[in-house]
C-alpha cells in the first residue's frame, strides 16, 4: 500500500485546504461556521458549481472554454426574452435556457471539432461574440424578470431551496455519466491519450462535441439559477465567472492536461471558491485585497494541477523503466 505522504497530500488537496480554510476564518470570525452560514455559502456556490461541473468534461478531454461567463448570461437573457414576450413562464424559460445553451455549445462545437481551431482561440471568440449578442438585444441595459423568477430562486423543496437541488442533480447526472456510461469512459480515454483512443475506434470528434455541448448547457443553467435568486440582468453580468468556473473545477482536482478529474471533487472546490469569498467578507478583509486572495487560490489550483502532473509523468517514467529492466 502506497502511504508517501506527498502523494497523499496532492491527491487529497482540496480536501486539506478545504478544512484550513474553514478553521482558518472559523478562527477569525467565529459566526462564519454557524449552520445558517455554511447553508448559505452552498447555495451561494450553486450557480458556479453548475457551470463548474460542466467544463470539467471539457478539461477531461484536454479542452478548454472560455465562453462560460457569456454563456451564462446570453442563454438566461434569451429565456428571459421568450418569458417576456411569449408568456411561457419559468419552466419554459427554464427549457429555452437550455435550448440556448445546447446552441452556443454546438456554435463552438463547430468550429472545434469540424474546422479544427483550437477550443482557446473558438471560446476566446464567442466570449466576445456572445457578449455582444446579448448587448445588441438589450442595448445595454438591464433586464428584469418578473416576481415569478424569484419566487421560483427563492423556493425550496423539503426544506432544501431549489438552487441547491439543482446543483445536487446535475452533480449526480454528471457523476453516474462519467463513471457508469461508455461516454464517460471514453471522455477519459480522449484526455489520456487522444491518439490511442482514435486508434481504439473511439469517436472522438462525437465526444468532442459532447463535451462543449454540456459545458455550454451547464453554462446557461447557471446562470439561470443565478438570475433566479438576484431577478434581474446587466451587461456585466456573468463577467469573468470563466476564471471562477476553471479555477473550481481545477480545485477540485481536474486537470488542465486532461484526464483527471471527477464532478464531484469539482462540486467541492467550487463550494471552496465560495468559502473563500464569504470568509473574506466576514473576517472584514479590505475590499481591494479581496481579489488578490482570490487569486493566490487560483494560483494555488493551477500549482496543484501542476504538481499533480509532474507526479504523474515521474511515475510514468518509473513504470516504463521497470518494464526495460524486466
Amino acid at each position: 500500500m502506497n502511504t508517501d505522504p506527498s502523494r497523499l497530500a496532492l491527491r487529497n488537496a482540496t480536501i486539506l485546504i478545504f478544512t484550513a480554510v474553514l478553521v482558518l476564518f472559523g478562527l477569525v470570525a467565529p459566526g462564519f461556521l454557524s449552520p445558517e452560514n455554511l447553508f448559505n455559502i452552498v447555495k451561494q456556490s450553486s450557480f458556479i458549481g453548475i457551470a463548474a461541473i460542466g467544463i470539467t468534461f471539457v478539461l477531461l478531454t484536454r479542452g478548454i472554454d472560455l465562453s462560460v461567463g457569456s454563456v451564462m448570461y446570453l442563454g438566461p437573457l434569451i429565456a428571459g426574452f421568450a418569458m417576456r414576450d411569449y408568456g411561457v413562464g419559468v419552466a419554459g424559460g427554464f427549457a429555452v435556457a437550455i435550448l440556448a445553451g445546447l446552441a452556443m455549445g454546438a456554435i463552438n462545437a463547430f468550429f472545434i471539432v469540424r474546422l479544427g481551431i483550437a477550443p482557446f482561440i473558438v471560446t476566446l471568440a464567442t466570449l466576445f461574440f456572445f457578449r455582444g449578442a446579448g448587448t445588441w438585444m438589450t442595448s445595454s441595459r438591464q433586464f428584469d424578470f418578473d416576481r415569478e423568477m424569484l419566487d421560483f430562486g427563492l423556493s425550496s423543496v423539503a426544506g432544501i431551496p431549489v438552487p441547491i437541488l439543482l446543483f445536487a442533480l446535475a452533480l449526480v447526472i454528471a457523476h453516474l455519466t462519467l463513471t457508469r456510461t461508455t461516454f464517460g469512459k471514453q471522455v477519459y480515454a480522449i484526455g489520456a491519450d487522444p491518439e490511442a483512443a482514435e486508434k481504439a475506434g473511439i469517436r472522438t470528434g462525437t465526444i468532442e462535441t459532447g463535451v462543449f455541448l454540456i459545458s455550454a448547457t451547464t453554462a446557461s443553467i447557471a446562470g439561470f439559477v443565478l438570475i433566479s435568486q438576484i431577478g434581474r440582468l446587466d451587461v456585466a453580468f456573468g463577467e469573468g465567472r470563466e476564471f471562477d468556473v476553471i479555477a473550481a473545477a481545477v480545485l477540485g482536482g481536474a486537470s488542465l492536461f486532461g484526464g483527471v478529474g471527477t464532478a464531484w471533487g469539482t462540486a467541492v472546490g467550487a463550494t471552496l471558491i465560495q468559502t473563500v469569498k464569504t470568509g473574506l467578507i466576514f473576517s472584514g478583509i479590505n475590499l481591494y485585497l479581496q481579489p488578490i486572495a482570490l487569486g493566490l487560490v487560483i494560483f494555488v489550483a493551477v500549482l496543484l494541477d501542476s504538481l499533480r502532473a509532474w507526479r504523474l509523468q515521474v511515475s510514468q517514467r518509473r513504470a516504463i523503466r521497470a518494464e526495460v529492466g524486466d
